[in-house]
């Protein structure tokens, strides 16, 4: 005897038998979400298949008194001689479970497998701004690095103050020393000056440009004139002889006015007559300067200068002027 497998068979509204379309369950079938609850429930339908052969009797059972030894048990399925045993198999709603559970774990699977895939094909969408340094790799989120970066930017900014205020500070001494220069070079320049003026000053000078001589020295009427008398008109400008320092200045008896001037030889030149005083006692002048204006006071007959010469000081030797005065390049 063989033993044949049929697959179930569904009833439709007109109760005709017809073979299960598995593809048909399986695409009515709900879908799965509990696999283990269905899997539970698969095996449940098949303990309730097999049941009823577990508890038919045994052959070493006897049958029951009045009974046909021979014929089937009642609710026996097992087929009678001649006929083909059937084993009936689990019907319709376990099948399609079992393969709405085979279903949902594949296609859970393929949409796993879908997401795995979708996210391999391209990058996360970026939720935040990049920038542009960022993409060309020039500053990442290396934290150490920013920190160089920032400890270099501020080192730079104190190098190039540095250099800023070295710059300006020598700026400010190359403009003080060029000030320095510029008044170092005029106060040559004046010094220059001064000194041509003084290397072209005369030592010696008339003193009464322009006057005559009207009375020489030596004796005159019955006295000696230790002097020369030199007229010119009145507030004439008088000069002094040659550099030297007011000794005296101010009334003298028979002079009217007069002014003592002593030189570096230690020579003494008298000035007499004259009608103002310029000068005072402890002045310094120069050959040239003026010392007074002419005038006729004292023992005068007019408007001239008595001019006298007084060798070592003012107890020395009185001597004509004239060789004196030529002997220093002046000519009367």
């Amino acid at each position: 005897m063989h033993a044949v497998l049929e697959l179930p068979t569904a009833v439709d509204d007109a109760d005709t038998a017809r073979p299960v379309d598995v593809a048909d369950g399986i695409r009515a079938a709900e879908p799965v979400t509990d696999v283990t609850g269905l899997v539970e429930a698969a095996d449940a339908q098949a303990l309730a298949a097999v049941a009823p052969a577990a508890t038919a009797p045994s052959a070493a059972e006897p049958p029951a008194v009045g009974t046909d030894p021979h014929a089937a048990p009642a609710g026996d399925d097992r087929q009678r001689p001649g006929r083909r045993l059937q084993l009936r198999v689990p019907r319709r709603r376990a099948a399609c479970y079992l393969a709405a559970a085979l279903v949902g774990a594949m296609g859970l699977g393929a949409s796993t497998a879908g997401d795995g895939v979708a996210q391999a094909d391209g990058p996360e969408p970026v939720s935040h701004s990049v920038s542009v340094a960022e993409e060309l790799g020039i500053a990442g989120g290396d934290p150490s690095a920013d920190a160089r970066a920032a400890t270099i930017r501020s080192d730079a900014a104190v190098l190039l103050g540095e250099v800023t205020a070295s710059r300006n500070a020598r700026e400010a001494e190359e403009a003080a020393a060029a000030e320095a220069q510029a008044e170092a070079d005029r106060v040559a320049a004046e010094a220059a000056a001064a000194a041509a003026a003084e290397a072209a000053r005369p030592r010696t000078v008339l003193p009464v440009d322009g006057a005559r001589l009207t009375s020489g020295f030596g004796a005159r009427w019955g006295s000696v004139h230790a002097g020369i008398d030199l007229a010119a008109p009145m507030l004439t400008p008088e000069y002094a002889a040659a550099d030297g320092v007011v000794l005296e200045a101010g009334p003298a008896s028979g002079y009217g006015n007069v002014v003592y001037i002593q030189h570096d030889n230690g020579d003494v030149t008298v000035y007499g007559h004259m009608e103002e005083i310029l000068v005072q006692p402890g002045q310094l002048v120069r050959a040239g300067d003026t010392i007074a204006l002419l005038g006729n006071r004292g023992q005068s007959t007019g408007p001239h200068l008595h001019f006298e010469v007084v060798l070592g000081g003012l107890g020395g030797e009185k001597v004509d002027p004239v060789p004196w005065l030529r002997d220093r390049g002046v000519s009367i």
